[in-house]
């Protein structure tokens, strides 16, 4: 009897576990007192049967709710898992949001993201969900998350790096005299703020607004006021709207970013921590809102990172732009370098990043100072994070290359290593299409520029220097060295149409390799009906014009313009004007010892390249380590200033 109730009860939940739908428990059918179609009636059941049987009953009713609760519970952990829910961090993400909504408590009617600078420009694009504010965008994976947090940073960086890489943002000097230029208040992402700042020159002085109003020609676009030598170079020369610095920002941002997308695509890169803040109930300005919402955000992992990043992306440049202009209050804040690092390196692609380097299982920050290194100063100016500076690739032997920059680029590149020979910059980075340069020393980032592109201008011998140059270089095979084997000669001399003399051709391969400055010296000897350089006219005449470089670190200097001492140190950028004079090319060694200066005001009208045979009593030579950068691109260039020494540290 025993076993024939438990089978009869294992059938009732077999039964119970096939249905789809829960059901209600099962009820025995009353017995009829009559049969059915003239049938007998049945026994009645005894009481012990009943029992037993109302016993099953109960059981399979509550075999079938426990199968009906696993359902549900099943159901709900699938749509947590499907909605990539976390509890432990959606508890964490709730405290910090919680504290972030204490932060602007009481505040008022703020707008975020306007290009005036003064919040009362355009609303940020914000989403509302649920009757709050949300930034659009997605979050990325905790897995790509750790990768790109690994491939900035390695797995041993320092908590000063990461304080120096989390508290700068991306915004214009408050000084008067340096209004045009990007502060750096941390050292580190000055390889970052650099980089934007050569675009933003770029569109301040030579790219016109998409406005009626302004004149086609370049001369007109410049929007500057000329300069005599004895005016300063603060004042009105470098005075732009706020306006007008905010949408050349976001411009220089947005190419940036579609070069390093190869046209295709920008990736933007924020922070969802404004989530379920009520911006509309804040008061002052947005930045101080955003400040305070940043209080007590801390990121040192990827998993960190994970939690706060959300990223955007833009096939249109016209999006991109609509959503930086929006998305400018967040760059401005402590996190905006970062940002926007994230963001080029997203829009290249990590796998793309990866493969442009020569040694991918080094941090992109090197350690131990968190100095941007090369490859994030190649991605913004050239869109590959490749680690060198020279031009094409560079055959090792073995089937095995290195990468340097393969196409013109709009902003250039000098450093100081090279001319401590550690380098060799090639064409590309050093003739850019404006004539703005990114200078790069042992330790820092700044920007050197003109205002007139022709100072970049070369007359027939020069572009003849200029090709020989780049085809020995194609052969240089010593990372810049300046020398090139035997074949490599041979097929310069080729290329470039140069007809030597048996006997120089001799000379030259005698030692097995030839080396630059020979093949120099024999080529200012050469007439250049022969292919040299020799200039029996003598029309070759040396060039003077004006450069300007900015270092946005702020830095002590006395407040006041007259330096009677008294004057209370202020922290701001360092604006100087350099005076250049470049030799002509045959001008020989010994008598560059006495180069006259032409006389006048020394800028033209158009502030461009003087070539005037007028000269006056020669100034002393002034140096710093800045003119061994500006001779990398103009050789044996002389340079003078007013007042303190430019610094590139």
């Amino acid at each position: 009897m025993a076993n024939q109730e438990d089978e009869d009860l294992k059938a009732a939940l077999r039964q119970s576990m096939q249905q789809h739908e829960s059901p209600e428990p099962k009820r025995s059918k009353p017995r009829e007192n009559s049969g059915v179609g003239g049938g007998a009636p049945q026994p009645e059941e005894s009481p012990e049967v009943r029992s037993r049987r109302i016993q099953r009953e109960l059981m399979a009713a509550a075999a079938e709710k426990r199968l009906a609760a696993a359902k549900s519970a099943a159901a709900t952990a699938a749509e947590n898992v499907e909605s990539g829910r976390d509890v432990r961090i959606e508890k964490q993400m709730a405290e910090v949001k919680s504290a972030a909504v204490k932060n602007v408590e009481g505040v008022k009617d703020v707008k975020i993201g306007g290009l005036e600078g003064d919040s009362k420009g355009k609303g940020v694009n914000l989403e509302k969900v649920d009757g709050r504010s949300r930034i659009s965008g997605t979050s990325i994976s905790v897995l790509e998350a750790e990768k790109l947090f690994f491939m900035i940073f390695g797995n041993r960086v320092s908590k000063d790096v990461l304080a120096q890489w989390s508290n700068q943002g991306i915004r214009f000097s408050t000084d008067s005299e340096t209004s045009m230029g990007l502060v750096q208040h941390e050292g580190g992402p000055c390889g970052v703020l650099a980089a934007i700042q050569a675009y933003v020159l770029k569109y301040l002085l030579f790219s016109p607004e998409e406005s009626s109003s302004i004149a086609p020609n370049m001369s007109s676009n410049l929007s500057i006021r000329r300069v005599t030598n004895n005016e300063s170079v603060a004042g009105d020369i470098f005075s732009f709207t706020e306006g007008k610095k905010s949408r050349a920002l976001v411009r220089s941002m947005t190419e940036i970013l579609f070069l390093c997308g190869r046209n295709e695509r920008a990736v933007l890169a924020s922070l969802n921590i404004l989530d379920d803040v009520s911006l509309e109930r804040v008061n002052g300005s947005e930045d101080e809102v955003i400040a305070k919402v940043l209080g007590g955000l801390s990121v040192e992992s990827g998993s960190d990172l994970q939690k706060v990043l959300r990223v955007d992306t833009c096939t249109s440049q016209s999006s991109a732009l609509q959503k930086l202009e929006a998305m400018l209050p967040i760059f401005r804040s402590r996190m905006g370098a970062l940002l926007f690092l994230i963001s080029a390196l997203l829009s290249r692609g990590l796998d793309n990043v990866q493969e442009d380097r020569d040694d991918p299982s080094q941090p992109l920050v090197t350690a131990p100072f968190g100095h941007a290194s090369q490859e994030i100063v190649n991605l913004l100016l050239s869109g590959s994070s490749v680690a060198n500076v020279f031009d094409g690739k560079m055959d090792l032997g073995g089937g095995m290359f290195v990468k340097g920059i393969s196409t013109t680029v709009e902003v250039g590149f000098l450093t100081l290593l090279e001319s401590l020979n550690f380098c060799k910059v090639g064409q590309y980075l050093k003739c850019p299409r404006w004539p703005i340069w990114v200078v790069g020393s042992e330790s820092h980032y700044t920007v050197l520029f003109a205002l007139d592109p022709k100072v970049q201008e070369e007359n027939e011998l020069e572009n003849r220097e200029t090709q020989i140059r780049r085809a020995f270089d194609a052969q240089d095979q010593s990372g810049g060295g300046g020398f090139i084997s035997v074949e490599g000669f041979h097929q310069v001399i080729k290329e470039t149409n140069i007809n030597l003399p048996s006997e120089k051709v001799a000379h030259l391969c005698s030692t097995g390799f030839i080396v630059w400055s020979e093949f120099w010296q024999v080529l200012l000897d050469l007439d250049k009906s022969l292919g040299g350089l020799k200039d029996s006219t003598g029309l070759m005449g040396k060039k003077v014009f004006d450069l300007y470089h900015f270092n946005g670190i702020a830095k002590s200097v006395a407040n006041g313009s007259h330096g009677f001492g008294n004057e209370n140190p202020i922290q701001r950028p360092r604006l100087t004007k350099l005076r250049v004079s470049v030799p002509p090319r045959w001008t020989p060694e010994e008598f560059m010892a006495d180069i006259p200066v032409t006389s006048g005001s020394g800028t033209n009208r158009s502030g461009g390249v003087e070539n005037s045979s007028e000269v006056s009593k020669p100034q002393p030579a002034q140096h710093a380590p800045l003119v061994d950068c500006i001779r990398t691109r103009w050789p044996r260039s002389v340079c003078n200033w007013e007042g303190d020494a430019p610094s590139i540290v």
